[in-house]
């Protein structure tokens, strides 16, 4: 591999998307905006021009694309994807080996027709770099690890934290390790573990116990002699394939230390599994706004939030189920000329949106949007109102409309597009602080909304990522699996230990 005092040569690529198998929404082109060659290396701050990490290594940007969490990939995209890949790392070898591949993935990536997509990909990736350069794959801890996948990854790491804070430390950790291992004589062991548990993420905060102290024990875990890093898949619940659990995995150069590591952050998941339970207050939509009305006739502080957690985007919702949306246009309260400023965001309708930038602003409209991606919980919603704004060039959304209905802004896309931030509300004339009430298609809160939520509800709505799991109807996860089933005796929480492909000891 590397000759001795000259610089590794790391390929950067990747492919990553949250996908729910229970969205009608397909991931498509318009979902991944994809970087090639040298633009790919400015995606990382830690890898930009005159980082010290840059600094130690060749790192050659092949491509990387990252889409919003959404519905399964079209077959034709990834396979198009997955070539790009492959042959950018072909040609990357053909100029000399490489000692490092930096493989940027999510975990929970569906593409319709097969049931791992990611242990498909890093086999692809495998196959092309050979068995002597190692893999490292920094990953979101809602990820399936398959066993497929665990074998192949040399350095896998996850997020150790919920809403993800901490997603580019983590990616430049993964960086590190890479180049730490880079010209060792040995290769790392990993101990993964499978768990059988699968909770929504929303029940999963590490903003809360027991995720927060779970995942406090990972850097004291690192600390070990011969331990290289530990990491806690919570698993991604709105997929339904066999891959779908909570897994444990442990990396390092001595077997009995991360065997041991794993096997008792395990066994703690696993203990704790009944203490899980929804990071904020869950309610119905109706007691969201019952709640939301009694803070502002309380004198309670904007704005108070609501989560439409079954149609959430940022975990795989399709982004247009206009559940939500119905039930608040028939609230009186809402509509009526001194109702509370209400924001509702959003669905998108691209035919809706030709309607209402046909309009002026100002102007009385009366449009039909929703629900023509994803109908099966409700049909398109009928909003009459005032057109209260309109907006180009987002890059999600392209063009965006306001609806003024009493004290509704309800808005509307031309493309899916999460609502989690609060730039993302003032950049279309609506700030956060004048709101009431803003009920937005998100589960918890991401940090700025967070910040500045006078109240909170978790609204249990339905949708494709619908938080109550049993009515989604999960038929290929393998069983028994906690909370759907009854342990009659304990699981086995035994490491595999692998090392390469290599199976060294232990069980599933």
């Amino acid at each position: 591999m590397t000759a001795r005092g000259s610089s590794p040569r790391i390929a950067v690529v990747g492919m990553a998307i949250e996908s729910s198998a229970y969205a009608q929404h397909r991931a498509g082109y318009r979902d991944f905006p994809v970087l090639e060659g040298p633009a790919v290396l400015d995606r990382y701050p830690f890898l930009a021009e005159g980082a010290a990490l840059r600094q130690q290594a060749e790192w050659i940007g092949v491509f990387v694309t990252k889409a919003i969490p959404g519905g399964q990939v079209r077959a034709e995209v990834y396979a198009d994807f997955r070539h790009r890949i492959v042959s950018g790392l072909a040609r990357a070898v053909e100029d000399g080996p490489l000692d490092g591949v930096y493989l940027d993935i999510h975990g929970a990536m569906s593409v319709v027709g097969m049931d791992d997509a990611e242990g498909d990909l890093v086999t692809a990736v495998r196959d092309v770099v050979g068995p002597d350069t190692l893999i490292a794959a920094p990953m979101d801890l809602h990820g399936n690890v398959s066993e497929v996948l665990a074998a192949a990854v040399d350095l896998p790491t996850c997020y150790r934290m919920a809403p993800h804070e901490d997603a580019w430390e983590t990616r430049e950790r993964s960086a590190r390790d890479l180049l730490a291992w880079i010209g060792r004589d040995t290769r790392p062991a990993r101990a993964w573990v499978r768990v059988p548990i699968l909770l929504a993420g929303e029940m999963t905060s590490t903003r809360v116990e027991p995720a927060r102290s779970l995942y406090a024990r990972i850097p004291g875990v690192t600390r070990e002699d011969g331990v290289t890093d530990a990491a806690i898949w919570i698993g991604y619940a709105w997929a339904d394939e066999p891959r779908c659990h909570a897994s444990v995995v442990v990396t390092g150069d001595r077997e009995d230390a991360i065997t041991a590591a794993a096997e008792t952050l395990a066994a703690e998941l696993w203990r704790v599994r009944e203490q899980f339970a929804f990071v904020g207050p869950p309610g119905s939509l109706e007691e969201g706004i019952e709640a939301a009305l009694a803070h502002r006739a309380g004198g309670g502080a904007r704005p108070y939030l609501i989560s439409d957690s079954g149609d959430n985007p940022g975990a795989g919702g399709s982004g247009d189920v206009t559940w939500t949306l119905r039930q608040v246009l028939r609230r009186p309260e809402l509509t009526g000329p001194d109702a509370p400023v209400t924001y509702v965001a959003s669905v998108f309708d691209a035919g809706a949106i030709e309607e209402l930038f046909a309009a002026a602003v100002g102007d009385p409209v009366d449009v039909t949007a929703g629900a023509r991606v994803d109908d099966r919980v409700s049909p398109p919603a009928r909003i009459r109102g005032v057109l209260h704004g309109r907006y180009e060039n987002d890059p999600a959304a392209g063009r965006i409309a306001v609806i003024r209905v009493g004290g509704l802004r309800v808005v509307v896309t031309e493309f899916r597009k999460a609502f989690h931030g609060v730039d993302d509300f003032a950049a279309i004339g609506l700030p956060p602080e004048e709101a009431d009430i803003i009920v937005t298609k998100i589960g918890y809160l991401e940090p700025t909304l967070y910040d500045i939520a006078q109240g909170w509800t978790l609204a249990l709505t339905p949708g494709p990522v619908d938080q109550d799991l049993e009515r989604l109807g999960h038929e290929r996860i393998r069983r028994p699996m906690f909370p759907f089933d009854e342990f009659r005796t304990e699981p086995s929480l035994r490491a595999t230990v692998l090392r390469g492909r290599d199976v060294i000891g232990g069980g599933a």
